[in-house]
């Protein structure tokens, strides 16, 4: 952090907050979202906050401080729901289904930012900012572990064929995300996505039935 941040913190310490921390973090995150790390300016977020810089400074730290915090809420409410659809099911086959659809319907919706905060706007951290690069790399590895653990278990209780490369299909299910978040972004139709994965849910290597 910046000698002039260190300072304004110091200047606005102890003074109680006047607007809605809450409020303003789901507004920055949202602004974050729509415009990625590196493209979205501090006057971007004190606009969209409804706050001064000082302010931001001393409720949130730095730049990066924000982002953790508003990528973690994301997380925690619209980017995460998806995924904790797909492991609510029962099914493998239904739950990818569900994550998949789930994450269009996201995407594509009107009232939030096209594309995945995680998978496509966090892509835009440079690598000046090499810590929080990684971070999200992290938090992208975890979700494809998640992913790889749910197949696993899919093979384990005969649902997918026990010869299933659960590594390589874990992989293909980031690729087609991410792909439906960048073509989200560039404005494919809902219908069209959800063609795409009906296409990739009827290859999965589903165990025959007897």
């Amino acid at each position: 952090m910046s000698s002039e941040m260190r300072e304004t913190q110091h200047k606005t310490r102890g003074r109680p907050r006047t607007f809605d921390r809450d409020a303003a973090l789901r507004n920055a995150m949202k602004v974050f979202w729509a415009k990625g790390f590196d493209t979205c300016s501090m006057a971007d977020l004190v606009g969209a906050m409804g706050i001064n810089s000082p302010s931001l400074y001393a409720a949130f730290g730095s730049k990066e401080d924000l982002y953790r915090e508003a990528v973690e809420l994301y997380t925690d409410a619209e980017g995460g729901a998806a995924l904790r659809l797909f492991q609510a099911h029962e099914s493998v086959r239904d739950g990818l289904r569900a994550m998949f659809r789930a994450s269009v319907e996201l995407f594509t919706g009107s009232r939030t930012p096209r594309g995945c905060m995680i998978f496509l706007g966090a892509m835009s951290v440079g690598n000046e900012h090499a810590k929080l690069r990684a971070e999200m790399q992290k938090r992208r590895r975890k979700v494809a572990s998640i992913v790889a653990a749910r197949l696993a278990q899919g093979v384990e209780h005969g649902e997918l064929d026990a010869r299933t490369d659960v590594e390589a299909l874990a992989a293909l299910c980031m690729t087609l995300f991410a792909g439906l978040s960048i073509q989200a972004q560039d404005g494919v139709r809902r219908a069209a996505l959800f063609a795409a994965i009906d296409q990739f849910i009827g290859t999965l290597p589903l165990r025959a039935k007897r």
